[in-house]
């Protein structure tokens, strides 16, 4: 039995959501400029080009790659042979999250109450999924995320005879619908299968994976790069001003679901799709 004390846990979380928000991920800044290069739209472009600047001028001046240092949501795994000593475990990351935010002067955009709107003034409280995994380690992914594109969520509850087909459309029709509001280009994470709320679940994380990684599954990732085609030819492009460069990747999560039915969430990412992982 190993032993982890929440200390570490607190100043991990805490520098997780500074560099989070202040430093684009690796695999997110070398998919925006594969898009500028690809693009032929002129305007398209410009707009990716101009957009890969600020990132730069972040990085370079420390300050957030966008003004809404977004909602702290966590996915930790926690090792079933691990023991945490010190304070709750739910505690230590909030208290991570209370410190990063405040110390790192990144906007605080979360209110306690949600008819109330009396801002909480720390960002917390953080979203936190857990999951008991084997091992011995404490994995934790952060996602801050900014609320423009996760007004333009969507849930659909298909039928099963809406089979493949079905799927594609709907995911097309909520990137369609989203428009310029979800800041394209985009990562779009989908959720199939499960129950209403695992569906959800499922499309957020999947905005956590390696951009343009694909499911394991081959007739998942063939319908990843499907709609990612289907979506790039909607010509709403970057900011919504015309081009082909709409989304940058479409992952999917998937799980097993009840024979009535075929949930599917699809959660969106504008350009600044942050995540970060560490183990402890």
């Amino acid at each position: 039995m190993r032993t982890l004390h929440t200390d570490l846990i607190i100043d991990t979380v805490k520098e997780m959501c500074i560099s989070a928000n202040l430093y684009l991920a690796p695999d997110m800044d070398a998919k925006m400029r594969e898009a500028a290069s690809e693009e032929d739209g002129e305007l398209g472009k410009q707009i990716l080009n101009q957009l890969i600047e600020n990132l730069e001028i972040a990085k370079e001046d420390k300050i957030p790659i966008c003004q809404d240092t977004g909602m702290a949501v966590f996915f930790v795994n926690v090792g079933q042979d691990l023991h945490i000593e010190g304070m709750n475990l739910t505690d230590a990351i909030n208290e991570g999250v209370r410190q990063g935010y405040t110390e790192g002067y990144l906007r605080k955009s979360v209110v306690a109450d949600p008819l109330l709107r009396v801002n909480t003034k720390d960002n917390t409280p953080a979203i936190i999924h857990y999951d008991i995994v084997p091992g011995d380690q404490l994995e934790i992914t952060i996602a801050p995320k900014g609320f423009g594109s996760e007004n333009m969520s969507r849930v659909f509850m298909l039928k099963p005879a809406d089979g493949e087909e079905g799927v594609k459309a709907a995911v097309v029709q909520a990137v369609k619908d989203a428009g310029p509001n979800a800041c394209p280009p985009v990562v779009v994470g989908v959720g199939l299968g499960g129950d209403f709320e695992l569906a959800a679940k499922m499309a957020k994380k999947a905005l956590t994976r390696e951009t343009g990684s694909h499911n394991k599954a081959e007739h998942i990732a063939r319908i990843e790069d499907e709609i990612l085609s289907m979506v790039n030819e909607t010509g709403i492009g970057p900011g919504g001003l015309g081009g082909r460069t709409t989304a940058l990747a479409v992952h999917i999560e998937s799980y097993a679901t009840h024979i009535a039915g075929m949930p599917l969430a699809v959660n969106m990412c504008c350009h600044v799709n942050r995540h970060k992982t560490v183990v402890l």
